[in-house]
């Protein structure tokens, strides 16, 4: 049974990526966690309130959470009613981003989905500041962002993109997998470069291990020279081929971590369009042990 875990603050925003992700596991048993965290502002003045008619504040924000969470589930119900699906609330005294860290690792959450939009409100924003950072911190566990305005669309179109300078490992491409299988859609491999020159050994080597991965799930591999940054070039590709969903690793030098760090004006057009899922590598000690397993295996296979 899958586990995902869903942070909300009750807006449209935050409703929009439930939304999307009880339609995108319709047909999947799951465990949907919803996770609503509050930080009251704690008096240090004895001229500031500590109570409000009668009710200490503290105690006022929590109740507002609970509540809050049961009214998202009673819309929930309402909506849809799905056996396949069960819930949980989770309403916490706690920063947003440590407990979603906390929460992945003591429940073992398979998948983390979030809404993009900033607490600003302001559509210009890449993404909001704690989608940026829970994406950061993620170590463990794969994060679907979802755009405010993005209505649900089966994603029969999966875009992945990555400069193949990292080798893959099973462990990591299996998010990607596990939802292009669901919905049997194509992936379309996406490599971007600065000037158009043929790949290196090292590139070609996991280019040939991830279509190896893939085996016969219909993919293509597209390179497409870079549009003034990485996040229009691949808001430009996604809308050319109607992709429905994009996927990258998140590592060091990765297309992920470049487009966080763009100026704000070279990633604008990129910041709603589209889910993105982004997948965290895993540490250097488990890499390391699955290259050599995937090293061996095809030392063995081509002695047969």
């Amino acid at each position: 049974m899958q586990r995902i875990l869903i942070p909300t603050d009750f807006s449209e925003n935050a409703w929009n990526a439930i939304d999307y992700a009880i339609q995108l596991f319709r047909n999947k048993r799951c465990t949907f966690y919803l996770l609503n965290t509050y930080t009251p502002v704690i008096p240090s003045s004895r001229f500031m309130a500590k109570m409000v008619d009668g009710v200490r504040i503290v105690d006022a924000v929590r109740d507002a959470s609970e509540r809050g969470l049961e009214k998202t589930i009673a819309r929930i119900k309402n909506k849809y009613g799905n056996t396949n699906h069960s819930f949980e609330t989770i309403s916490s005294f706690n920063l947003l981003v440590e407990e979603v860290k906390d929460i992945v690792d003591t429940l073992g959450i398979h998948l983390v989905v979030t809404g993009t939009k900033g607490a600003s409100g302001v559509d210009e924003v890449f993404m909001g500041s704690n989608t940026v950072r829970i994406i950061k911190s993620a170590k463990k566990c794969p994060i679907l962002a979802i755009p405010h305005h993005f209505e649900f669309v089966t994603p029969t179109e999966i875009a992945f993109a990555t400069d193949f300078t990292r080798f893959y490992t099973t462990s990591e491409l299996s998010p990607l997998i596990e939802i292009a299988k669901m919905f049997r859609a194509t992936i379309r491999i996406v490599h971007v470069q600065y000037e158009i020159k043929a790949l290196t050994e090292l590139q070609q080597f996991n280019l040939n291990m991830l279509r190896r991965y893939l085996g016969d799930m219909e993919h293509y591999v597209h390179t497409v020279s870079e549009l003034n940054s990485v996040s229009h070039t691949l808001e430009m590709f996604s809308q050319e081929l109607d992709i429905h969903l994009l996927a990258m690793l998140n590592y060091q030098h990765s297309y992920m971590e470049k487009m966080t760090r763009e100026p704000i004006i070279k990633r604008t057009a990129f910041h709603t369009q589209i889910p993105l899922l982004v997948i965290p590598e895993l540490g250097m000690e488990g890499n390391s042990s699955k290259i050599e397993e995937e090293e061996e295996e095809q030392n063995v296979s081509s002695y047969n």
